[in-house]
């Protein structure tokens, strides 16, 4: 469990990576963001490097959330709906997290950093598997590609999408947006 100081320290990093891109995020720019010094920064974190399985481990509880309210929808494509828009939602609410959870490039040379990416991204692929073979079953979702395939362009589409809008410095309405982007996906994998 964080404690109050580690959750400031997270929401700072975020701050200051939504700011300044991931580059922005220093131990000096965060004590002076937070108003402590470097050390007292480390009393709470090693080093950056900590900093940012934080943030990765922050957003993987979310994600563990969004499973949870997505699995209470009856129909798979409702809870790909709901999974699409919980992620925009997100994303919309906190750029940041953009600039940290599509960083896998950035992150190659840190592994701990590329397995936690790596981590979240899999489980969210099995996670999207199992609802689009369950709308096969249902009859709602075609069947001839395989599940783990329509799952992949499916969290691709997502990602090139929030990204694309990342770099345009948020220039259009993710949410508004997205939902057409949904119903364009949800019309390409239904029966």
């Amino acid at each position: 469990m964080q404690t109050a100081r580690q959750i400031e320290i997270v929401e700072a990093a975020l701050n200051l990576i939504d700011e300044n891109g991931i580059q922005g995020l220093t131990i000096k720019n965060l004590s002076k963001r937070i108003g402590i010094s470097e050390p007292a920064i480390y009393r709470h974190y090693e080093n950056k490097i900590e900093i940012l399985v934080a943030v990765l481990d922050s957003f993987s509880r979310f994600m563990g959330e969004i499973r949870t309210v997505v699995g209470k929808q009856n129909r798979s494509l409702s809870q790909i709906e709901a999974m699409f828009t919980a992620f925009f939602t997100a994303f919309n609410d906190k750029p940041s997290l953009v600039a940290v959870i599509f960083s896998e490039e950035l992150f190659r040379n840190e592994t701990r950093l590329s397995d936690k990416t790596s981590e979240i991204i899999n489980t969210n692929i099995d996670f999207l598997s199992d609802i689009i073979r369950n709308g096969a079953h249902q009859g709602d979702i075609r069947t001839d590609i395989p599940a783990e395939h329509l799952a992949l362009m499916v969290m691709g589409t997502l990602r090139l999408y929030v990204k694309n809008w990342q770099l345009t410095g948020a220039g259009f309405n993710l949410k508004a947006e997205g939902e057409r982007l949904i119903r364009s996906v949800i019309s390409l994998i239904s029966k």
